[in-house]
């Protein structure tokens, strides 16, 4: 069962907020990423959360007609069937969809989930991000409850984003500022209006200074014990404690330090981009600049295939892209925690 059941799911959460770990969620943009991911999740021993952006689902759309229901829904598809061979559960997730692109996006894909669970299936993704935090928190939550109604009845379960996350990502931007820190009223607004639990689970995108991308040290002041306020605050009034399924945002380029702040409060899940792009993206440099001549068809000659073969390059990228989500793993706490 590589691609996650709902209940399965559920299972992972709760074992990983018990167990104070939480899962990495490496964004994807194409067949080869997926495999990077798996195999990282796989050699760390690590269940994991692979998720596809408004961005990477346009480009799997392909540049032709750049089509993002097409794109996500053949990659999970590649997905469900390419995870078989991988010694791990994965869930398949959508990451930031704002409201610009829910009727393109999120919504489409509630509906492709409601027809297969209707059928006797299984959704085809696990779980969706809305991402209302460019929207007053009273028009973001009034979306939030439609939309986990829709979740809830597809067995899928929605992240919200409550208050923005600095920088930019996938178009949606927010300067770094004061405003990156979530309130104790703004969590008791969105358990008020969500519910904990008894309406359909979400997973909360709180935020508490995190940026997407990664900057020098000093241009951003993390807060994870912010997250803790927020816990004692909403259980202080509802009675439940630790009420909160948490969420990283901006992971990379983070401390260990702020790492394991935020998972002892409760967050069971961070996202990772920008330091996997990289990890991907440098040992194809390498290999380019270490053989530019076989690369390129210099001085008239003919070049190398074999050096520019993108299978050549491609296993380097691969590779290093699966040792940066083991070492995510490893700060995370779920190294060696798979389901068996």
């Amino acid at each position: 069962m590589p691609i996650a059941t709902p209940e399965v799911y559920n299972e992972m959460l709760d074992r990983a907020k018990a167990g104070k770990f939480a899962y990495p969620a490496i964004n994807v943009t194409s067949t080869q990423t997926l495999h990077a991911a798996l195999r990282g999740f796989a050699e760390a021993e690590s269940d994991g959360i692979i998720q596809i952006s408004t961005g990477g689902a346009e480009f799997l759309g392909g540049q032709y007609a750049k089509e993002m229901v097409t794109g996500s829904v053949a990659l999970a598809e590649f997905a469900h069937i390419v995870a078989e061979k991988y010694p791990v559960t994965i869930a398949l997730h959508t990451d930031h969809c704002p409201k610009d692109k829910l009727d393109g996006y999120v919504r489409p894909l509630l509906e492709v989930s409601r027809k297969r669970v209707e059928a006797g299936g299984n959704p085809l993704f696990q779980s969706h991000m809305w991402d209302g935090s460019a929207e007053t928190l009273a028009d973001n939550l009034a979306i939030g409850q439609e939309l986990l109604a829709q979740a809830a009845a597809a067995k899928i379960i929605l992240e919200v984003e409550i208050t923005p996350t600095g920088g930019e990502e996938d178009g949606v931007s927010h300067e770094i500022n004061d405003s990156l820190y979530t309130t104790v009223d703004d969590a008791l607004r969105t358990a008020e209006a969500l519910g904990l639990g008894e309406k359909g689970r979400y997973l909360l995108a709180a935020s508490f200074g995190n940026v997407h991308g990664v900057y020098k040290p000093g241009n951003v002041v993390l807060r994870p014990e912010l997250l803790k306020d927020l816990q004692e605050g909403v259980a202080a009034k509802y009675g439940k404690t630790s009420p909160f399924d948490f969420v990283f945002h901006g992971g990379s380029g983070s401390s260990e330090q702020e790492i394991a702040t935020a998972l002892e409060n409760g967050v069971v899940k961070m996202n990772l981009d920008t330091d996997t792009q990289y990890a991907f993206t440098r040992p194809v440099v390498d290999h380019v600049f270490r053989n530019y001549d076989g690369v390129l068809k210099v001085d008239g000659e003919v070049g190398s295939k074999k050096t520019y073969d993108p299978r050549t390059w491609g296993k380097a990228a691969e590779a290093g892209m699966a040792k940066r989500v083991t070492e995510a793993c490893a700060n995370l706490r779920s190294t060696g925690t798979r389901l068996k």
